[in-house]
Parts: C-alpha cells; structure tokens; sequence
C-alpha cells in the first residue's frame, strides 16, 4: 500500500524558488510522486510513496520557515496514484485572485466533523460548496448550495451575484481538504459578513471519521490523482478519469459514443480543436506502446 499525503500550509516564503530543487531532489531520493506547489503564501499538494518516504518529506517541510504546524491528512492506495514528481512554482497555492486575501489574517470558526452535522443542520445556516461544478457534480453534502463555478476564481463575483440570498444567514463553508476554504472564510470576512463557519480538514477529514450510517455526504468526493474519488473511510471510489479534460467519470460512461479513451468523453466532446484531439490520439497511442514494453509513460 502506498501513503497518500494531503496538505497545505499558509506562511511567508519569501523565496519560494531556492525551495524547489532541494524539495524536489528529496521526493525523487524517497520514491515520491505527486505535485506540490510553492508560493510567497506558503505551500500546497498531494504526495505518494512508501511510508519511509513520506516521512522524509514531511520532516523536510516541516522544518522549511514557518512549517513547524503544518496539518496534513493520510489516506492510502493499493497502487501509485501519481505517475511523476512535479514542485512548481505559482503566484498562488490555490488561485483566487484576490491580493487582498490572507488567510493568515483569519478565517472562519473551524468545525470538525463531529460538529459538522449539527452546524449545517441549523435552520440558520445556509451551507456553500466552494468547489468546482464538477466535484460537486459526483458528490456534497444534503442541501448544500452549488455555485456553479468552473474555478475558485470565479467565486468573488458570484459571492457579490447572491450575497442578497444570505441575508441574517450564518454561512457554513466546506471544499476537499480545507485550503480554498482558508481564503473563501477570509474573503467572507473582509466582505463584512460576520458569521462564517468552514469544516476543518475538509471533506476528506469528514469522510475519514463520520462513520457511514450517520454521514450528511451524499456520493464521492472528487481527488487530484489516479484515485479519481473517494468515498467513506478515505476508500478508493468507483469514478475513472477522461484524460482530456480531467473530469470524473462513471465506468458506464465509457459506453457512451462520445467516448474515446484518452482523447474525449460526453463533457469536452466539443471542448477542443481537431488538432488537439490528434494530439491526444498520439499520447494514447504511446501509452499503449509503453505498457506493452512494461514501462511506464507520463502521460498514462
């Protein structure tokens, strides 16, 4: 089994670049994958690897400025959800658009799991779904309003859209793991509302500790990796991947006759130019030749 390594972590970095080569040479040395994304505001991604490895790279991050309190949440996979290493470096670890936001300033009252149903239960509560339309689209909680949004970017301004509908609302937040909450909570704030509430650790924490029978989640929950979803108890869900356009799929989707492995599915079916759909073509046919050799291929 492979760990799988969920974080993110707001401090000041103020050289996010002298970061990444060492960063990135330890994954490497310790046989993890993943993505991880640096910035001034701090750190953000997902990681798999041996538990040895993992280790090694938490201690790692941990000791980097201001990462002394880093969180991060663990779930596991039979086989490696990630196909390369990648650090990069961003403006920002999860993108907003607003200079103005900083977590670190505050943001909304933390609510674990054990809190969360009572909470978004309330008459008074009207709970928000902060991700985007499609991991909404496989799974949120009963009654929780979907914005619709294609990115976290778009949040602001249809935040200022339907701040109408929330008036002597208290506003209760939730996304994957908890970090666009950080900003969204913050944002809320800065915009004057005054009772602003977001489910510590995220979905993935709920589903994590919530036993089945007495979950407010209905569905999966989208991941960043080869997992696709999961479900209670951090398990893998029944979800594959249109590697087009990186939107989850049902496995009978791929009986649909839009689909086409690696090239397109029902959502992006008019999404590309010919010329890209080639390209796809071409990556697929390359995974192929490589699993035929036993090896891997980046693009798989």
């Amino acid at each position: 089994m492979f760990t799988v390594a969920a974080l993110y972590h707001f401090t000041r970095f103020d050289d996010p670049s002298s970061l990444k080569g060492p960063l990135a040479a330890l994954c490497c040395t310790n046989g993890v994958k993943g993505s991880l994304l640096l910035a001034q505001e701090g750190i953000n991604g997902t990681i798999a690897g041996p538990r040895d490895g993992i280790d090694a790279v938490l201690a790692h991050i941990r000791a980097l400025p201001g990462c002394a309190a880093l969180e991060w949440k663990e779930s596991h996979a039979p086989d490696m959800p990630f196909g390369r290493m990648k650090v990069r470096l961003k403006r920002e670890i999860v993108t907003m658009g607003q200079p103005d936001v900083d977590p670190r300033a505050g943001t909304g009252h933390y609510v674990d799991p054990a809190g969360w149903n009572a909470l978004i239960s309330a008459p008074d509560v009207a709970v928000i779904d902060t991700r985007n339309d499609y991991e909404v689209a496989i799974g949120t909680f009963e009654g929780a309003i979907d914005p619709g949004t294609k990115s976290f970017g778009e949040f602001p301004q249809w935040w200022e859209d339907n701040r109408h509908r929330f008036h002597n609302k208290r506003i209760a937040m939730f996304c994957t793991g908890g970090i666009r909450c950080e900003k969204s909570t913050n944002y809320l704030l800065g915009q004057g509302v005054q009772d602003v509430y977001h489910l510590k650790g995220g979905i993935l924490k709920y589903l994590e500790e919530m036993p089945a029978e007495q979950s407010l989640w209905n569905g999966a929950c989208f991941v960043f990796d080869q997992r696709v979803s999961v479900e209670h108890g951090l398990k893998p869900g029944p979800h594959i991947m249109c590697h087009a356009c990186r939107r989850p799929l049902w496995p009978e989707d791929r009986t649909r006759p839009e689909y086409e492995e690696g090239v397109q599915c029902h959502h992006c079916v008019e999404e590309f130019t010919p010329e890209r759909r080639e390209g796809f073509r071409e990556r697929q046919r390359q995974i192929r030749l490589a699993s035929k050799r036993g090896t891997s291929h980046f693009g798989g």
